[in-house]
């Protein structure tokens, strides 16, 4: 079996605004074979950018596109192509927006081996510890603490035990930072958990002191309040913190990641779609477990990213959590067939060959740019 064709179909919503909602936008992946099998993945990234990547011409040996890296290929050769595509991006990759275009290739190489082997993704990862995981509802704070106590109402009416909230007015005053969450908690009740994420608002000082002034409400964790690169800052936390400090979600490396590690945080978020496919996933949450740390995916897209996802926590021992994003829009509620229905607060891992998902061809006409 050869690879014919890799296709970046990059998809976007009529309008795009400055929220932090990665389901405005997206990048689709399909790689094509002479056996007829189709895999699909999905890039976290800008989309244009990395739809650059991934279609750029040879410039020399290692600045080259992932295309071309991967044209005439054997799609179960995943290892492999891993490997060509980062020795062939070393010159503008080796992390950021390359890596993150590797990930939707690599994505689609595992589809296309449980395609062809009859097996889900997780079968080929060494099997399941779990066939269902808790998903938790991921979604921004209101614009008041109002709305933040209203949408957790509704989250709590739609069966979910675990909700996240983040980004949106956090973090323009002390005030304001504890009353949104004061009012997350109310609205939650007290059986359900909480999970805060900082949305890169602080400064380690002030991180240590919300910290301590949300420990009342009982938040899971503190996620992300941090700049990426303040690992620093992220050391001092955990060691101040009476919560659990959770990241990752920006990084993109192996490397990167072990230094999170090391700084000592307690949950540690790779995106599949960001960090180099599953190959990548599956090898840090490994190390994550090695140290007896929390691995939780990020993913805050489309179907895509939610079944891959499905597929690496499954194969961790130290997996217990989904991050299930619940924004409304039709990239995240439509491009794949499949739902991913909430049962009694799980969502169970798909039991089909690949990843288990179908793409609405409809949808993607419709929000297709270019």
């Amino acid at each position: 079996m050869k690879i014919t064709e890799v296709e970046a179909i990059w998809l976007q919503l009529p309008v795009v605004d400055e929220r932090c909602d990665g389901t405005q936008d997206t990048l689709i992946v399909r790689v094509h074979t002479d056996a007829g099998i189709i895999g699909v993945g999905e890039v976290d990234s800008s989309p244009m950018v990395a739809k650059a990547i991934i279609e750029a011409p040879l410039s020399h040996a290692i600045a080259r596109g992932l295309r071309q890296c991967v044209l005439g290929q054997n799609p179960l050769d995943i290892a492999v192509l891993w490997e060509r595509m980062y020795q062939g991006t070393i010159f503008f990759g080796r992390g950021g927006a390359a890596q993150q275009a590797i990930s939707g290739i690599d994505m689609a190489l595992w589809d296309i081996m449980g395609k062809a082997l009859g097996l889900p993704v997780y079968q080929l990862l060494g099997g399941a510890f779990h066939t269902k995981l808790r998903a938790y509802a991921s979604n921004l704070f209101g614009a008041t603490p109002a709305a933040t106590y209203e949408q957790a109402r509704r989250l709590v009416d739609q069966g979910f035990s675990a909700v996240k909230f983040g980004w949106g007015p956090l973090g323009q005053s002390e005030a304001l930072d504890i009353a949104l969450v004061q009012q997350a908690r109310a609205g939650l009740g007290d059986a359900v958990d909480l999970m805060i994420d900082g949305g890169l608002a602080y400064d380690a000082s002030t991180a240590i002191r919300r910290s301590h002034q949300f420990a009342e409400f009982r938040p899971y964790w503190l996620e992300e309040p941090l700049h990426p690169d303040d690992l620093e800052g992220y050391a001092r936390l955990v060691q101040a913190s009476p919560l659990r400090i959770a990241a990752g979600e920006q990084e993109t490396t192996i490397q990167g990641f072990q230094a999170l590690l090391d700084a000592g945080l307690d949950v540690i978020q790779p995106d599949v779609a960001r960090v180099g496919g599953i190959s990548r996933a599956i090898e840090i949450g490994r190390l994550t477990a090695q140290r007896r740390r929390l691995c939780v995916n990020h993913s805050y897209k489309t179907g895509v990213s939610i079944a891959a996802s499905l597929h690496f926590l499954a194969a961790l021992p130290n997996a217990a959590l989904l991050e299930y994003c619940v924004e409304q829009s039709a990239l995240r509620q439509t491009l794949t067939r499949q739902r991913f229905p909430l049962v009694d607060g799980f969502v169970a891992v798909p039991q089909e060959p690949g990843l288990g998902i179908d793409l609405d061809e409809e949808v993607v006409a419709r929000y297709r740019v270019g």
